[in-house]
């Protein structure tokens, strides 16, 4: 009797136990990858015993993909600028309460009131950079300015562009003196013959390891957004990143809550959380990518706070494009886009 009371114990237990693991909140994120460090992650799940799960993904349109079929399972996403606006423009977000949001208030004046989302009705900024290029000036003896060196027979081989249409067309466009993100037919048919010329040369399309091809030296010069090559930058000194004089292009990338999330309260809990100065300070210090929140930036080494690479000096982005949504011309990219890749 002693032994079946206490087998009918046990197995209470057991089941609560169960029955509490199966109650707990979850949080599903899909974001960029390198972005969002896996120990902020789980210092929010210790804080608040939130089971979080992330997927990361290489391209913004990889991510629409997904929201556009339906039930991707995500409660959370980290798109940029110009996605936001597409994915609005689609019924796919969700709008926020600002109520849930009280950390919301730390977010830096120049982030507040963004063209692309006034008033993060859709979304909050969590990172910003540039995309620019990187070099290793064991193959590249001259310190490169320009987007022109891309395009230069000398690197045949050992030159990677992003396998990214938008970002691709942003060299292909400001190497020809053209405005990255333009709608004008004939500029892009010019950009597209510009990449389809240079592919003559190219190593590939590489927007996963592009940071560490470029640190060994199996690439010369590679595309690059600064965020994914700043940590190589501490560890190789021999790689150099380069807003080129061409402009380059700014780019910010924050949390939107998509329509068909289940865990919507998680969601809304781990933008607050990112949003705390401490936190994010935390989060760029691990990335060593440019926070929004300027009350992080007073808690950084001084090595990621003024490192130009991350915080790159004003007079740098004087010329950079801030790519929005194209509108219609979307298929026109996406044509040329298709030329581009299917070129011999």
């Amino acid at each position: 009797m002693l032994k079946y009371g206490m087998l009918l114990a046990t197995t209470s237990l057991l089941l609560a136990g169960t029955a509490l693991t199966a109650s707990a909140e979850e949080l599903h994120i899909y974001a960029w990858a390198s972005e969002l460090p896996q120990e902020i992650v789980d210092d929010f799940a210790k804080e608040t015993g939130i089971a979080v799960t992330m997927d990361t993904y290489d391209s913004n349109e990889t991510m629409m993909a997904k929201l556009s079929a339906g039930a991707s399972g995500y409660d959370l996403v980290e798109p940029s600028q110009y996605t936001v606006q597409v994915l609005v423009k689609q019924g796919l977000l969700t709008e926020l309460d600002h109520a849930k949001l009280p950390n919301l208030a730390n977010l830096g004046a120049a982030f507040k009131d963004v063209s692309y989302d006034p008033g993060q009705k859709f979304s909050v900024p969590y990172i910003w950079g540039t995309t620019g290029l990187a070099y290793n000036e064991d193959c590249v003896k001259q310190p490169i300015t320009s987007w022109k060196a891309m395009w230069d027979p000398q690197y045949e081989g050992r030159v990677y562009m992003l396998d990214n249409m938008l970002a691709a067309y942003i060299a292909g466009l400001q190497v020809n003196g053209l405005h990255a993100g333009t709608d004008k037919p004939e500029e892009i048919e010019k950009a597209t013959q510009s990449l389809i010329e240079q592919k003559k040369i190219l190593g590939g399309y590489n927007s996963s390891n592009f940071g560490e091809l470029v640190a060994s030296g199996e690439a010369c010069i590679v595309q690059a957004w600064n965020s994914n090559v700043t940590q190589i930058l501490d560890e190789n000194p021999k790689v150099h990143y380069v807003i080129p004089e061409e402009g380059g292009s700014m780019w910010i990338d924050g949390f939107a809550i998509p329509k068909n999330a289940k865990n919507v309260d998680a969601a809304y809990k781990f933008i607050d959380y990112i949003m705390k100065p401490e936190v994010a300070a935390k989060a760029a210090n691990l990335s060593k990518s440019a926070t929004v929140v300027d009350a992080a930036k007073a808690l950084l080494p001084k090595e990621v706070a003024e490192n130009q690479a991350i915080y790159p000096p004003a007079d740098k982005l004087t010329k950079v494009d801030f790519i929005l949504d194209v509108g219609d011309a979307m298929k026109l990219y996406q044509d040329g886009w298709t030329k581009v890749k299917t070129a011999q």
